[in-house]
């Protein structure tokens, strides 16, 4: 079982979970960043502003990213 951090960053905002949570395997992690992060997605796009990026990150028990999801919006034009 491997240690994991959730982190969130939106702008000058940054924030990782102080709680580790633990998971059997890299794959068991995905699936559940995956599923945090379809329960966030919804209110975060309705107030994310033109040419903003809001991201989700894993992270290990070093600090390190294993994971990204990244809602990025663009104005072109």
């Amino acid at each position: 079982m491997s240690l994991y951090f959730f982190r969130i960053s939106h702008g000058r905002y940054s924030g990782a979970s102080d709680q580790p949570s633990e998971f059997e395997s890299r794959e068991a992690a995905w699936a559940e960043m995956t599923r945090v992060c379809a329960n966030l997605v919804g209110s975060i796009s309705r107030s994310l502003k033109q040419n903003a990026e809001w991201h989700m990150e894993l992270l290990d028990e070093s600090s390190k990213p294993v994971f990204r999801i990244r809602l990025v919006s663009e104005s072109l034009g």
